[in-house]
């Protein structure tokens, strides 16, 4: 009986240690709400990663992820939820990597894109592993309703690895990207047709600093800040600057935030300040930090997304909506997408 006791009282107070760390997240200044876009007890697919978001043309909230028994499985596909009416639709997979009857790939990292004009792009990776896989798209003519004409890219061109492009004032699209197969490297793939491209880079010698999956900030006076995941003996975020709308960029250097060799992404709010998304460590993919700097290089701490284990909390995705409302979305233990509303007044 004294046993039975025991356990039930470190079970109630587990229970009430686990319910306040969760109260304290969500009453942070700036946290609206965060909740799993489908719950965990009815999961499409036993393991997810690498989400993605973007605002449809009719101010829908979209969000994209890889999916299936597990990642390099080659039932890994491409699945897709909006957020309709309150709530997340059931999510359905749009895209895989099927090239026969006996023959299907894992496929990876998607990345909405919406440009000024034309149709709302899904940008993925298709092959074995990410030295070996190259870069598709497919098209939607209805907010990410229906998705259709899936096709390669060109040969020299992945589109954006893990995190969205960027439009600038003349329209010119800046897709941040990278390659593994021949060690580390980034690159900038630039376009303003979605059809003739010109690559940039690598902008890193991986012998000397190895880093991947870059996100791009934009600044007043017309600067692009370029922040990269980099191998966990690194242990920091990267970075690298341009003042030439993406054609040069300066040594790529250490920046003063860790990184656990994960993805990170990054937002140019409204305001004009810049909201990364990270985890603040060396070693582990959690914590889970928001951090906002007016100049990219001091960064401040604004918001815990998640601290406790177990599993992982990585791999986010952030944009700004037309509302101007954040919202982030990223991994939540392999086994679902969490999705996120800030208030970026507010912090």
């Amino acid at each position: 009986m004294k046993a039975t006791l025991c356990g039930l009282v470190i079970g109630i107070s587990l229970h009430a240690s686990i319910s306040a760390r969760a109260d304290a997240i969500t009453d942070q200044p700036g946290y609206l709400r965060g909740d799993l876009i489908f719950p965990l007890d009815d999961k499409p697919t036993p393991s997810c990663h690498a989400s993605t978001l973007v605002e449809t043309a009719d101010g829908v909230l979209m969000a994209a992820w890889f999916a299936g028994t597990a990642e390099r499985n080659d039932d890994v596909g491409i699945w897709v939820s909006r957020f309709e009416g309150g709530a997340w639709t059931r999510p359905v997979e749009v895209a895989n990597g099927v090239m026969s009857p006996q023959r299907r790939y894992p496929c990876w990292n998607p990345v909405l894109f919406r440009p000024n004009q034309g149709p709302l792009v899904l940008f993925f990776k298709v092959g074995p592993s990410p030295s070996e896989w190259w870069g598709e798209r497919i098209l939607s003519t209805d907010g990410g309703r229906t998705w259709q004409d899936q096709r390669r890219l060109p040969s020299q061109v992945v589109g954006p690895i893990k995190n969205k492009a960027v439009v600038l004032e003349d329209g010119t699209i800046l897709c941040p990207s990278s390659s593994e197969h021949e060690g580390w490297r980034v690159h900038l793939e630039i376009t303003s047709d979605l059809k003739t491209w010109n690559v940039v880079g690598p902008l890193n010698d991986p012998n000397e600093l190895g880093a991947i999956q870059p996100t791009l900030l934009r600044y007043p006076d017309g600067r692009l800040q370029m922040l990269c995941r980099t191998p966990r003996k690194h242990g920091f975020i990267a970075q690298t600057w341009s003042q030439d709308k993406g054609q040069t960029w300066t040594k790529m250097t250490a920046t003063s935030l860790p990184n656990p060799s994960a993805g990170i992404d990054g937002v140019t709010l409204k305001d004009g300040r810049q909201l990364l998304i990270y985890n603040h460590s060396r070693t582990s993919r959690i914590p889970l930090y928001a951090a906002i700097s007016s100049n990219g290089s001091d960064w401040r701490r604004v918001l815990i997304l998640e601290d406790q284990p177990p599993g992982e909390h990585s791999y986010p995705a952030v944009i700004q909506t037309s509302d101007g409302l954040v919202h982030v979305s990223y991994t939540y233990q392999r086994l679902g997408i969490k999705h996120v509303v800030l208030d970026p007044r507010l912090f």
